[in-house]
Protein backbone atom coordinates (compact mmCIF):
# COMPACT_ATOMS: atom_id res chain seq x y z
CA UNK A 1 0.00 0.00 0.00
CA UNK A 2 2.94 2.23 0.98
CA UNK A 3 4.13 2.04 -2.94
CA UNK A 4 0.89 2.88 -4.43
CA UNK A 5 0.33 5.40 -2.28
CA UNK A 6 3.44 7.36 -2.59
CA UNK A 7 2.95 7.19 -6.23
CA UNK A 8 -0.15 8.56 -6.35
CA UNK A 9 1.27 11.31 -4.37
CA UNK A 10 4.13 11.68 -7.41
CA UNK A 11 1.62 11.80 -9.91
CA UNK A 12 -0.73 14.09 -8.27
CA UNK A 13 2.41 16.28 -7.44
CA UNK A 14 2.76 16.69 -11.20
CA UNK A 15 -0.47 16.89 -12.41
CA UNK A 16 -0.77 19.99 -9.93
CA UNK A 17 1.68 21.28 -12.56
CA UNK A 18 -0.16 21.34 -15.56
CA UNK A 19 1.95 21.44 -18.16
CA UNK A 20 5.21 21.97 -16.36
CA UNK A 21 6.93 24.51 -14.56
CA UNK A 22 8.69 25.97 -17.92
CA UNK A 23 5.29 26.69 -18.79
CA UNK A 24 3.56 27.95 -15.36
CA UNK A 25 7.12 30.24 -15.67
CA UNK A 26 5.64 31.61 -19.07
CA UNK A 27 2.66 32.53 -17.97
CA UNK A 28 4.05 34.59 -14.86
CA UNK A 29 6.33 36.13 -17.54
CA UNK A 30 3.34 37.28 -18.86
CA UNK A 31 1.45 38.98 -15.94
CA UNK A 32 -1.00 35.81 -15.87
CA UNK A 33 -1.64 33.47 -12.19
CA UNK A 34 -2.13 30.10 -13.38
CA UNK A 35 -5.99 28.10 -12.88
CA UNK A 36 -4.78 26.68 -9.04
CA UNK A 37 -3.44 29.89 -8.21
CA UNK A 38 -6.28 32.10 -9.41
CA UNK A 39 -8.65 29.22 -7.42
CA UNK A 40 -6.54 29.44 -4.58
CA UNK A 41 -6.51 33.46 -4.45
CA UNK A 42 -10.81 33.23 -4.87
CA UNK A 43 -11.78 30.53 -2.46
CA UNK A 44 -11.74 30.38 1.32
CA UNK A 45 -7.88 28.54 2.46
CA UNK A 46 -7.95 24.89 2.22
CA UNK A 47 -11.49 24.62 0.81
CA UNK A 48 -10.79 23.45 -2.63
CA UNK A 49 -11.73 19.64 -3.26
CA UNK A 50 -10.29 18.96 -6.88
CA UNK A 51 -12.21 16.87 -9.31
CA UNK A 52 -10.35 14.71 -12.17
CA UNK A 53 -7.08 15.99 -11.52
CA UNK A 54 -5.49 13.27 -12.91
CA UNK A 55 -7.61 12.48 -16.55
CA UNK A 56 -5.07 12.34 -19.38
CA UNK A 57 -1.81 12.92 -17.05
CA UNK A 58 -0.36 10.08 -18.54
CA UNK A 59 0.05 11.01 -22.18
CA UNK A 60 1.37 14.51 -20.75
CA UNK A 61 -2.19 16.38 -20.46
CA UNK A 62 -2.61 16.57 -16.94
CA UNK A 63 -6.59 17.34 -16.66
CA UNK A 64 -7.05 18.47 -20.61
CA UNK A 65 -6.84 22.02 -19.89
CA UNK A 66 -9.23 22.78 -17.41
CA UNK A 67 -9.76 22.54 -13.36
CA UNK A 68 -12.90 21.85 -11.88
CA UNK A 69 -13.92 21.53 -8.40
CA UNK A 70 -15.89 22.85 -5.14
CA UNK A 71 -14.79 25.08 -2.46
CA UNK A 72 -16.40 27.97 -0.32
CA UNK A 73 -16.52 31.42 -0.73
CA UNK A 74 -17.10 33.22 3.11
CA UNK A 75 -18.66 29.58 4.47
CA UNK A 76 -20.83 29.30 1.42
CA UNK A 77 -20.28 26.36 -0.93
CA UNK A 78 -19.78 27.72 -4.53
CA UNK A 79 -18.48 25.19 -7.61
CA UNK A 80 -15.66 26.39 -9.86
CA UNK A 81 -14.00 25.95 -12.95
CA UNK A 82 -10.80 27.66 -14.01
CA UNK A 83 -8.99 26.88 -17.80
CA UNK A 84 -5.11 25.75 -17.50
CA UNK A 85 -3.52 27.52 -20.30
CA UNK A 86 -0.67 25.90 -19.30
CA UNK A 87 -1.87 22.46 -21.25
CA UNK A 88 -3.34 23.20 -24.65
CA UNK A 89 -3.33 26.51 -24.25
CA UNK A 90 -6.67 25.91 -22.56
CA UNK A 91 -7.97 24.85 -25.27
CA UNK A 92 -11.44 22.84 -25.36
CA UNK A 93 -11.16 18.85 -26.18
CA UNK A 94 -13.20 16.06 -25.76
CA UNK A 95 -12.50 15.50 -21.65
CA UNK A 96 -12.04 19.06 -20.99
CA UNK A 97 -16.02 19.66 -22.53
CA UNK A 98 -16.81 16.56 -20.18
CA UNK A 99 -15.46 17.75 -16.93
CA UNK A 100 -17.48 21.60 -17.25
CA UNK A 101 -20.30 19.88 -18.35
CA UNK A 102 -19.87 17.96 -15.12
CA UNK A 103 -19.37 20.84 -12.85
CA UNK A 104 -21.95 22.67 -14.02
CA UNK A 105 -24.59 19.55 -13.54
CA UNK A 106 -23.16 19.14 -9.85
CA UNK A 107 -24.10 23.35 -9.64
CA UNK A 108 -27.33 22.26 -10.83
CA UNK A 109 -27.85 19.29 -8.60
CA UNK A 110 -26.12 20.86 -5.35
CA UNK A 111 -28.16 24.52 -5.72
CA UNK A 112 -24.88 26.34 -5.42
CA UNK A 113 -23.49 29.02 -7.68
CA UNK A 114 -21.20 28.26 -10.69
CA UNK A 115 -17.55 30.41 -11.04
CA UNK A 116 -15.98 29.95 -14.17
CA UNK A 117 -12.48 31.25 -14.65
CA UNK A 118 -12.06 31.76 -18.29
CA UNK A 119 -8.53 31.62 -20.42
CA UNK A 120 -9.47 29.70 -23.24
CA UNK A 121 -8.90 30.34 -27.04
CA UNK A 122 -11.87 28.19 -27.34
CA UNK A 123 -12.63 24.86 -29.39
CA UNK A 124 -8.84 22.83 -30.07
CA UNK A 125 -7.48 22.82 -33.09
CA UNK A 126 -6.57 19.51 -34.98
CA UNK A 127 -3.39 19.69 -37.11
CA UNK A 128 -4.27 18.16 -40.69
CA UNK A 129 -1.67 15.33 -40.22
CA UNK A 130 -2.98 14.29 -36.90
CA UNK A 131 -6.94 14.23 -38.01
CA UNK A 132 -8.08 10.53 -37.86
CA UNK A 133 -4.67 9.30 -36.06
CA UNK A 134 -4.49 7.72 -33.22
CA UNK A 135 -2.59 10.71 -31.48
CA UNK A 136 -3.41 11.11 -27.92
CA UNK A 137 -3.87 14.56 -27.95
CA UNK A 138 -6.15 14.90 -30.49
CA UNK A 139 -9.51 15.88 -29.40
CA UNK A 140 -11.96 12.69 -30.21
CA UNK A 141 -14.99 14.37 -30.09
CA UNK A 142 -15.28 18.06 -32.06
CA UNK A 143 -18.39 18.66 -31.01
CA UNK A 144 -17.52 18.38 -27.05
CA UNK A 145 -17.42 22.22 -27.34
CA UNK A 146 -21.19 22.94 -27.29
CA UNK A 147 -22.16 20.94 -24.20
CA UNK A 148 -21.29 24.05 -21.99
CA UNK A 149 -24.28 26.16 -23.58
CA UNK A 150 -26.47 23.65 -23.12
CA UNK A 151 -25.99 23.95 -19.31
CA UNK A 152 -25.65 27.08 -19.09
CA UNK A 153 -28.65 27.71 -20.35
CA UNK A 154 -30.42 24.73 -17.99
CA UNK A 155 -28.56 26.57 -14.95
CA UNK A 156 -29.56 30.17 -15.71
CA UNK A 157 -31.81 31.06 -13.23
CA UNK A 158 -31.74 28.10 -11.25
CA UNK A 159 -27.95 28.88 -9.25
CA UNK A 160 -26.22 32.14 -10.21
CA UNK A 161 -23.46 31.95 -12.47
CA UNK A 162 -20.39 34.46 -12.68
CA UNK A 163 -17.59 34.44 -15.43
CA UNK A 164 -14.11 36.20 -15.39
CA UNK A 165 -12.38 36.50 -18.30
CA UNK A 166 -8.53 36.28 -17.78
CA UNK A 167 -6.82 35.62 -20.85
CA UNK A 168 -7.54 35.67 -24.55
CA UNK A 169 -11.05 34.12 -25.03
CA UNK A 170 -12.50 33.51 -28.09
CA UNK A 171 -14.73 31.79 -30.41
CA UNK A 172 -17.05 29.37 -28.46
CA UNK A 173 -15.06 30.03 -24.98
CA UNK A 174 -17.08 33.67 -25.28
CA UNK A 175 -20.39 32.49 -26.07
CA UNK A 176 -20.77 30.32 -22.41
CA UNK A 177 -19.50 33.78 -20.43
CA UNK A 178 -21.95 35.30 -22.29
CA UNK A 179 -24.76 32.94 -21.09
CA UNK A 180 -23.89 33.38 -17.59
CA UNK A 181 -25.32 36.30 -15.41
CA UNK A 182 -21.95 38.24 -14.58
CA UNK A 183 -18.90 39.20 -16.49
CA UNK A 184 -15.60 40.52 -14.70
CA UNK A 185 -12.91 41.89 -17.18
CA UNK A 186 -9.27 42.63 -16.07
CA UNK A 187 -7.63 45.80 -18.31
CA UNK A 188 -4.83 45.11 -20.13
CA UNK A 189 -5.05 41.73 -19.68
CA UNK A 190 -9.06 40.51 -20.36
CA UNK A 191 -10.07 39.92 -24.22
CA UNK A 192 -13.33 38.39 -26.06
CA UNK A 193 -13.60 38.23 -29.09
CA UNK A 194 -15.48 35.90 -32.15
CA UNK A 195 -12.76 36.45 -34.53
CA UNK A 196 -9.33 37.75 -33.86
CA UNK A 197 -7.36 40.20 -35.34
CA UNK A 198 -5.48 38.29 -37.89
CA UNK A 199 -8.79 37.05 -39.60
CA UNK A 200 -10.30 40.48 -39.69
CA UNK A 201 -7.08 41.66 -41.64
CA UNK A 202 -7.67 38.74 -44.11
CA UNK A 203 -11.28 39.06 -44.74
CA UNK A 204 -11.24 42.65 -44.59
CA UNK A 205 -8.35 44.04 -44.61
CA UNK A 206 -8.64 46.05 -41.56
CA UNK A 207 -5.61 46.02 -38.60
CA UNK A 208 -6.86 45.88 -35.34
CA UNK A 209 -5.22 45.48 -31.98
CA UNK A 210 -6.68 42.53 -29.94
CA UNK A 211 -6.95 45.45 -26.59
CA UNK A 212 -9.06 47.80 -29.47
CA UNK A 213 -11.12 44.62 -30.58
CA UNK A 214 -12.24 43.21 -27.44
CA UNK A 215 -10.44 44.14 -24.52
CA UNK A 216 -11.89 45.50 -20.76
CA UNK A 217 -12.56 48.95 -22.04
CA UNK A 218 -14.15 47.62 -25.43
CA UNK A 219 -16.74 45.49 -23.24
CA UNK A 220 -17.09 47.67 -19.90
CA UNK A 221 -18.06 50.87 -21.82
CA UNK A 222 -18.86 50.08 -25.80
CA UNK A 223 -20.71 46.76 -26.35
CA UNK A 224 -21.74 46.01 -22.63
CA UNK A 225 -21.01 42.34 -23.22
CA UNK A 226 -19.34 42.81 -19.67
CA UNK A 227 -20.29 44.08 -16.18
CA UNK A 228 -17.19 44.86 -14.41
CA UNK A 229 -14.11 46.17 -15.09
CA UNK A 230 -11.15 45.88 -12.39
CA UNK A 231 -7.35 46.65 -12.33
CA UNK A 232 -5.86 42.99 -11.51
CA UNK A 233 -6.54 39.34 -11.34
CA UNK A 234 -6.68 40.18 -6.95
CA UNK A 235 -9.51 42.72 -7.82
CA UNK A 236 -11.50 40.31 -9.51
CA UNK A 237 -11.52 37.50 -6.83
CA UNK A 238 -12.59 40.14 -4.32
CA UNK A 239 -15.54 41.90 -7.08
CA UNK A 240 -16.60 38.19 -7.57
CA UNK A 241 -16.19 37.22 -3.76
CA UNK A 242 -18.41 40.61 -2.87
CA UNK A 243 -21.04 39.96 -5.82
CA UNK A 244 -21.83 36.93 -4.07
CA UNK A 245 -22.15 38.15 -0.67
CA UNK A 246 -25.84 39.82 -2.34
CA UNK A 247 -26.99 36.75 -3.91
CA UNK A 248 -28.24 33.32 -2.73
CA UNK A 249 -27.14 29.92 -3.42
CA UNK A 250 -29.90 29.08 -5.61
CA UNK A 251 -33.46 30.01 -6.93
CA UNK A 252 -35.27 28.70 -4.13
CA UNK A 253 -33.01 30.62 -1.21
CA UNK A 254 -33.37 34.69 -0.65
CA UNK A 255 -30.37 36.26 0.13
CA UNK A 256 -28.39 35.90 3.14
CA UNK A 257 -29.03 38.65 5.95
CA UNK A 258 -26.28 40.91 6.86
CA UNK A 259 -26.49 43.57 10.48
CA UNK A 260 -24.70 46.70 8.98
CA UNK A 261 -24.93 48.69 12.44
CA UNK A 262 -26.96 50.99 10.42
CA UNK A 263 -30.08 52.31 12.12
CA UNK A 264 -33.01 51.54 10.26
CA UNK A 265 -34.48 54.14 11.86
CA UNK A 266 -31.97 56.75 10.44
CA UNK A 267 -32.99 59.76 8.94
CA UNK A 268 -31.42 61.06 5.62
CA UNK A 269 -30.35 64.51 6.06
CA UNK A 270 -28.53 65.11 3.03
CA UNK A 271 -31.22 64.40 0.14
CA UNK A 272 -32.73 67.87 0.73
CA UNK A 273 -29.22 69.18 -0.35
CA UNK A 274 -28.35 66.77 -2.72
CA UNK A 275 -31.44 66.98 -5.14
CA UNK A 276 -32.53 70.34 -6.73
CA UNK A 277 -35.40 71.55 -6.61
CA UNK A 278 -35.45 72.60 -10.13
CA UNK A 279 -36.26 69.47 -12.26
CA UNK A 280 -34.09 70.74 -15.41
CA UNK A 281 -30.79 70.66 -12.77
CA UNK A 282 -28.76 67.62 -12.88
CA UNK A 283 -27.41 65.68 -10.16
CA UNK A 284 -25.55 62.31 -9.34
CA UNK A 285 -27.96 59.83 -7.98
CA UNK A 286 -25.27 57.80 -6.33
CA UNK A 287 -25.29 60.58 -3.54
CA UNK A 288 -28.78 59.31 -2.69
CA UNK A 289 -28.04 55.47 -3.23
CA UNK A 290 -25.34 55.84 -0.76
CA UNK A 291 -27.14 58.00 1.41
CA UNK A 292 -29.99 55.99 1.91
CA UNK A 293 -28.50 52.24 1.88
CA UNK A 294 -26.89 50.47 4.71
CA UNK A 295 -23.43 51.58 5.50
CA UNK A 296 -23.46 53.72 2.08
CA UNK A 297 -22.45 50.52 0.30
CA UNK A 298 -23.46 50.46 -3.37
CA UNK A 299 -21.93 47.76 -5.67
CA UNK A 300 -23.08 48.68 -9.17
CA UNK A 301 -23.05 46.86 -12.18
CA UNK A 302 -22.37 48.11 -15.57
CA UNK A 303 -21.08 51.27 -14.43
CA UNK A 304 -19.24 52.43 -17.64
CA UNK A 305 -22.79 51.17 -20.20
CA UNK A 306 -25.60 53.18 -20.57
CA UNK A 307 -24.69 54.95 -17.22
CA UNK A 308 -27.95 56.75 -17.73
CA UNK A 309 -29.79 54.22 -15.97
CA UNK A 310 -28.21 52.77 -12.30
CA UNK A 311 -28.13 49.57 -11.81
CA UNK A 312 -26.59 47.56 -8.93
CA UNK A 313 -26.86 45.75 -5.29
CA UNK A 314 -27.10 46.77 -2.31
CA UNK A 315 -28.90 46.74 1.39
CA UNK A 316 -31.60 47.88 3.47
CA UNK A 317 -32.09 47.02 6.65
CA UNK A 318 -29.68 43.72 6.55
CA UNK A 319 -31.33 42.22 2.99
CA UNK A 320 -30.40 42.26 -0.17
CA UNK A 321 -32.10 44.70 -2.66
CA UNK A 322 -31.87 45.19 -6.55
CA UNK A 323 -31.51 49.13 -7.08
CA UNK A 324 -32.56 50.64 -10.57
CA UNK A 325 -31.84 53.89 -10.55
CA UNK A 326 -32.24 57.15 -13.33
CA UNK A 327 -28.88 59.07 -13.59
CA UNK A 328 -29.55 62.65 -14.26
CA UNK A 329 -26.33 63.57 -14.56
CA UNK A 330 -26.20 61.68 -17.57
CA UNK A 331 -28.59 62.65 -20.47
CA UNK A 332 -30.56 64.16 -18.24
CA UNK A 333 -31.39 60.70 -17.04
CA UNK A 334 -33.55 59.82 -19.96
CA UNK A 335 -33.82 56.25 -20.88
CA UNK A 336 -32.28 54.81 -24.38
CA UNK A 337 -32.07 51.58 -26.46
CA UNK A 338 -28.97 50.53 -24.23
CA UNK A 339 -30.28 51.49 -21.35
CA UNK A 340 -33.09 49.62 -21.63
CA UNK A 341 -31.35 46.15 -22.39
CA UNK A 342 -28.97 47.17 -19.14
CA UNK A 343 -32.21 47.27 -17.22
CA UNK A 344 -34.45 44.76 -18.21
CA UNK A 345 -31.62 41.97 -17.69
CA UNK A 346 -30.67 43.15 -14.15
CA UNK A 347 -34.52 43.60 -13.21
CA UNK A 348 -34.62 39.85 -14.58
CA UNK A 349 -31.99 38.55 -12.76
CA UNK A 350 -33.56 39.93 -9.41
CA UNK A 351 -36.64 38.25 -10.31
CA UNK A 352 -34.86 34.85 -11.15
CA UNK A 353 -33.29 34.97 -7.73
CA UNK A 354 -35.70 36.70 -4.90
CA UNK A 355 -34.23 39.99 -4.95
CA UNK A 356 -36.62 42.55 -3.90
CA UNK A 357 -36.46 45.72 -6.17
CA UNK A 358 -35.82 49.26 -5.35
CA UNK A 359 -37.07 51.65 -8.10
CA UNK A 360 -35.46 55.37 -7.83
CA UNK A 361 -37.27 58.00 -10.33
CA UNK A 362 -36.33 60.86 -12.04
CA UNK A 363 -36.24 61.04 -15.61
CA UNK A 364 -37.96 63.35 -17.96
CA UNK A 365 -38.64 60.29 -20.53
CA UNK A 366 -37.25 58.29 -23.75
CA UNK A 367 -34.17 59.65 -25.62
CA UNK A 368 -35.76 61.49 -28.65
CA UNK A 369 -34.21 61.13 -32.25
CA UNK A 370 -33.89 58.96 -35.31
CA UNK A 371 -30.96 56.96 -34.17
CA UNK A 372 -32.86 55.85 -31.41
CA UNK A 373 -36.12 54.81 -33.36
CA UNK A 374 -34.20 53.24 -36.31
CA UNK A 375 -32.13 51.41 -33.59
CA UNK A 376 -35.30 49.93 -31.97
CA UNK A 377 -35.94 51.62 -29.22
CA UNK A 378 -39.47 50.47 -29.09
CA UNK A 379 -38.58 46.73 -29.13
CA UNK A 380 -36.16 47.58 -26.65
CA UNK A 381 -38.40 49.30 -24.25
CA UNK A 382 -40.57 46.80 -24.43
CA UNK A 383 -37.85 44.45 -22.88
CA UNK A 384 -38.50 46.43 -19.89
CA UNK A 385 -42.27 46.94 -19.86
CA UNK A 386 -41.88 42.85 -20.31
CA UNK A 387 -39.43 42.44 -17.42
CA UNK A 388 -41.42 44.43 -14.78
CA UNK A 389 -44.74 42.78 -15.69
CA UNK A 390 -43.06 39.38 -15.23
CA UNK A 391 -41.78 39.83 -12.21
CA UNK A 392 -43.12 38.46 -9.11
CA UNK A 393 -40.42 39.87 -6.60
CA UNK A 394 -41.73 42.61 -4.18
CA UNK A 395 -40.94 46.11 -5.97
CA UNK A 396 -40.90 49.56 -4.31
CA UNK A 397 -41.01 52.83 -6.09
CA UNK A 398 -39.74 56.07 -5.09
CA UNK A 399 -40.34 59.64 -7.48
CA UNK A 400 -38.03 61.97 -6.34
CA UNK A 401 -38.72 64.88 -8.97
CA UNK A 402 -40.28 63.82 -12.15
CA UNK A 403 -41.16 61.09 -14.64
CA UNK A 404 -42.49 61.79 -17.97
CA UNK A 405 -44.19 60.36 -21.11
CA UNK A 406 -43.65 56.10 -21.60
CA UNK A 407 -41.35 56.61 -18.57
CA UNK A 408 -43.29 56.38 -16.18
CA UNK A 409 -43.92 52.56 -17.52
CA UNK A 410 -40.53 51.93 -18.00
CA UNK A 411 -39.98 52.75 -14.30
CA UNK A 412 -42.85 51.00 -12.81
CA UNK A 413 -44.70 53.93 -11.50
CA UNK A 414 -48.14 53.80 -13.37
CA UNK A 415 -50.61 50.57 -12.07
CA UNK A 416 -50.72 47.46 -14.28
CA UNK A 417 -47.01 46.70 -13.93
CA UNK A 418 -47.27 44.89 -9.69
CA UNK A 419 -45.14 47.32 -8.47
CA UNK A 420 -46.50 46.81 -4.62
CA UNK A 421 -45.83 50.39 -3.16
CA UNK A 422 -45.44 54.09 -4.81
CA UNK A 423 -43.67 56.60 -2.80
CA UNK A 424 -42.76 60.09 -4.07
CA UNK A 425 -41.23 63.32 -2.38
CA UNK A 426 -43.12 66.98 -2.40
CA UNK A 427 -41.09 67.87 -5.75
CA UNK A 428 -42.36 64.90 -7.63
CA UNK A 429 -44.28 65.60 -11.02
CA UNK A 430 -46.13 63.12 -13.68
CA UNK A 431 -47.30 63.97 -17.08
CA UNK A 432 -46.88 63.31 -20.21
CA UNK A 433 -44.48 65.76 -20.45
CA UNK A 434 -42.83 68.88 -18.53
CA UNK A 435 -44.69 71.84 -17.57
CA UNK A 436 -42.58 74.33 -19.97
CA UNK A 437 -42.90 71.70 -23.21
CA UNK A 438 -46.36 71.15 -22.68
CA UNK A 439 -47.12 75.00 -22.41
CA UNK A 440 -44.73 75.64 -25.22
CA UNK A 441 -46.38 72.68 -27.64
CA UNK A 442 -50.43 73.87 -26.61
CA UNK A 443 -49.84 77.65 -26.48
CA UNK A 444 -47.50 78.98 -29.21
CA UNK A 445 -49.73 80.58 -31.01
CA UNK A 446 -51.13 82.91 -27.42
CA UNK A 447 -47.61 83.28 -26.48
CA UNK A 448 -46.47 84.34 -29.59
CA UNK A 449 -49.49 86.97 -29.64
CA UNK A 450 -49.66 88.24 -26.06
CA UNK A 451 -48.58 91.65 -24.95
CA UNK A 452 -46.36 90.13 -22.41
CA UNK A 453 -45.18 86.52 -24.14
CA UNK A 454 -42.57 85.79 -21.31
CA UNK A 455 -45.33 86.65 -17.92
CA UNK A 456 -48.00 85.24 -19.98
CA UNK A 457 -46.21 81.78 -20.85
CA UNK A 458 -44.76 81.93 -17.10
CA UNK A 459 -48.37 82.34 -15.76
CA UNK A 460 -49.35 78.97 -18.07
CA UNK A 461 -46.62 76.75 -17.04
CA UNK A 462 -47.63 77.52 -12.95
CA UNK A 463 -51.12 76.89 -14.12
CA UNK A 464 -50.26 73.26 -15.99
CA UNK A 465 -47.72 72.47 -12.74
CA UNK A 466 -50.98 73.37 -10.31
CA UNK A 467 -53.17 71.19 -12.55
CA UNK A 468 -50.94 68.27 -13.32
CA UNK A 469 -47.74 68.16 -11.38
CA UNK A 470 -48.60 69.16 -8.21
CA UNK A 471 -48.11 66.13 -5.62
CA UNK A 472 -50.31 67.33 -3.14
CA UNK A 473 -52.74 67.24 -6.07
CA UNK A 474 -52.13 63.56 -7.04
CA UNK A 475 -51.69 62.12 -3.68
CA UNK A 476 -55.70 63.47 -3.56
CA UNK A 477 -56.99 62.37 -6.41
CA UNK A 478 -54.85 58.86 -7.24
CA UNK A 479 -54.63 55.85 -5.26
CA UNK A 480 -51.60 54.24 -7.07
CA UNK A 481 -49.43 56.77 -5.08
CA UNK A 482 -49.06 55.48 -1.72
CA UNK A 483 -47.89 58.18 0.01
CA UNK A 484 -46.02 61.32 0.10
CA UNK A 485 -42.84 61.67 1.98
CA UNK A 486 -40.17 63.85 2.96
CA UNK A 487 -36.91 63.03 1.85
CA UNK A 488 -35.27 62.39 5.03
CA UNK A 489 -38.07 59.92 5.71
CA UNK A 490 -36.87 57.94 2.64
CA UNK A 491 -34.81 55.34 4.41
CA UNK A 492 -36.82 54.38 6.92
CA UNK A 493 -40.05 54.76 4.69
CA UNK A 494 -38.03 52.17 2.07
CA UNK A 495 -36.98 49.37 5.19
CA UNK A 496 -41.02 49.43 6.83
CA UNK A 497 -41.81 48.71 3.42
CA UNK A 498 -39.37 46.36 2.64
CA UNK A 499 -40.55 44.01 5.76
CA UNK A 500 -44.30 44.71 5.18
CA UNK A 501 -43.94 43.34 1.54
CA UNK A 502 -40.90 40.75 2.11
CA UNK A 503 -43.83 37.75 2.43
CA UNK A 504 -45.22 38.46 -0.97
CA UNK A 505 -46.79 35.41 -2.84
CA UNK A 506 -47.63 35.58 -6.54
CA UNK A 507 -47.22 32.78 -8.83
CA UNK A 508 -46.86 33.05 -12.41
CA UNK A 509 -49.51 31.61 -15.34
CA UNK A 510 -49.18 28.07 -16.27
CA UNK A 511 -46.88 28.22 -19.63
CA UNK A 512 -44.03 26.73 -20.79
CA UNK A 513 -42.85 30.50 -20.88
CA UNK A 514 -43.47 34.02 -22.74
CA UNK A 515 -42.36 35.38 -25.78
CA UNK A 516 -39.76 38.70 -24.77
CA UNK A 517 -39.17 41.20 -27.42
CA UNK A 518 -35.49 40.09 -27.97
Amino acid sequence: MEQQIQRLREVRRAASLGGGKKKIAREHEKGKLTARERIALLLDPDSFQEFNMLIKHNVGAPGDGIVIGHGTIDGRTVCIFAHDATVFGGSQGYYHGRKVYKIHEMALEMGVPLIGLNDSPGARVIRPELAGSDDPYRISDEKSAGVVFYINTRCSGAVPQISAILGNCTGGSVYSPALTDFIFMVDNLSRMFITGPRVIKSVLGEEISMEKLGGARVHCQVSGVADFRVGSEADCMRGIRRLLSYLPQNWREKPPFKEMGDPDDRFSEKLERIVPLQPTKGYDMHLVIEDIVDGGEFLEVKPEFAAEIIIGFARLGGYSVGIVANQPRVRAGCMSMDSSDKQARFIRFCDAFNIPLLLLVDTPGYLPGKEQEYAGIIRHGAKVLYALSEATVPKIALLLRKVYGGAALGMGVLPGFGTDLIFAWPTAEIGAMGAEQAVALFYADEIKNSADPQAFQARKVQEYKTLYADPMALASDVTYIHDIIEPRETRRTLIKSLRFVEGKKVGRDPKRHGNIPL
